[in-house]
């Protein structure tokens, strides 16, 4: 039984890169707002790489539930140089379950992932392009360049999320890598063979291996609204994380069970130490609380952390479809009669 995937004949060229395309996949949720800003710039990003690389691009939208009027606007987008895909899941399932939906939707060769806030740069995919085509990447992520404009309390917990994530890992996460990236054919061809349901797609990205290659940028600010993802989504995700790609907590709370039973052990002969030196009694009630308190509060940490496993395989298990989709539709850009437009207007 062969345990592996040879994805070795989807390896892309400069060549073979224009035949197989690229999908822009865009996870968006209450994005009403700047939605038509972004497919336009999308638009004249597409026929900058149709001209330069002779790329053929689609657009995938993944509408994740919004209660505003996203799902309209995205209907009555136009393929304007470039397809585009409108995918509307039944309800609002999670970001992570929006990545999946694009990626299972994508129909081109390579897979790009970006937000619809507007905060990634489409300006910045030529680059991430040219180094897969050109330089030959099959994972190009961003990261940002800097948290300067974050408090101090913030860049050090993002420090320590990574820190704990990649404990003992053989595949290291890149610290502030995001979601913001592109996957050639072979890279999006393994991605799509990990079956697990708790997923977490910085790690998975970064998994499974391949020529990777980071680039440093610089968020653009949000051209409207707000972000959905306060401290406690945050914290939500970040255990959701640790628990869907990491053991690290598993081994914490081994460690640290270790260094409370030995630091048990000492205290007990610190105790037999003086009775049999002084002759006198330990005080009783007070160590004897504190003790039971200490290791009571610590056995409940360590059921909880054995708790998020747990539901984990039993969220594996149970085998529940990520998502559902509730509308589909897709506009197909004519690339045949714009290039004959194009022409009849240079001649004439």
């Amino acid at each position: 039984m062969n345990l592996g995937t040879d994805v070795s004949s989807l390896t892309t060229t400069a060549a073979s890169a224009a035949a197989k395309g690229l999908s822009i996949v865009v996870p968006v949720y209450n994005e009403a707002a700047g939605l038509a800003s972004l497919h336009q710039r999308l638009c004249e990003l597409a026929k900058t790489l149709r001209q330069r690389y002779r790329l053929p691009c689609e657009v995938v939208y993944v509408d994740d539930g919004s209660a505003d009027t996203t799902l309209a606007i995205a209907r009555a987008l136009p393929a304007d140089t470039i397809d585009v895909q409108v995918v509307s899941l039944s309800r609002n399932f999670g970001k992570e379950a929006a990545l999946m939906a694009g990626l299972d939707h994508a129909r081109r060769g390579a897979v790009m992932f970006m937000d619809g806030d507007g905060q990634h740069p489409p300006v910045l995919v030529e680059q991430l392009v040219k180094h897969w085509i050109e330089d030959g990447y099959d994972v190009v992520y961003t990261a940002k360049a800097h948290r300067d404009n974050e408090s101090f309390l913030r860049r050090q917990a993002v420090h320590g999320f990574y820190a704990l994530i990649n404990w003992g890992a053989r595949q290291k996460i890149p610290e502030d890598a995001g979601d913001f990236r592109l996957l050639s054919p072979r890279a999006v061809a393994a991605l799509r063979q990990l079956p697990e349901r708790n997923r977490f797609f910085k790690g998975l990205a970064s998994w499974i291996g391949f020529r990777q290659i980071r680039v440093d940028y610089e968020p653009a600010p949000r051209a409207h609204g707000v972000t959905t993802f306060n401290a406690t989504r945050l914290l939500g995700l970040s255990i959701e994380g640790l628990t869907s790609f990491s053991v690290a907590p598993l081994r914490f709370a081994s460690l640290f069970g270790v260094l409370l039973a030995a630091g048990a052990f000492l205290f007990g002969l610190s105790i037999l130490w003086e009775v049999w030196t002084t002759g006198k009694q330990v005080p009783g009630y007070p160590s004897l609380v504190v003790g039971l308190m200490t290791i009571g509060g610590v056995q409940l940490i360590m059921i909880g952390i054995v708790g998020e496993y747990i539901g984990k395989i039993l969220s594996e298990l149970k085998a529940r479809p990520i998502y559902f989709v509730a509308e589909h539709s897709e506009k197909q850009f004519e690339a045949d009669k714009a290039d004959e437009a194009s022409s009849r207007t240079a001649a004439e």
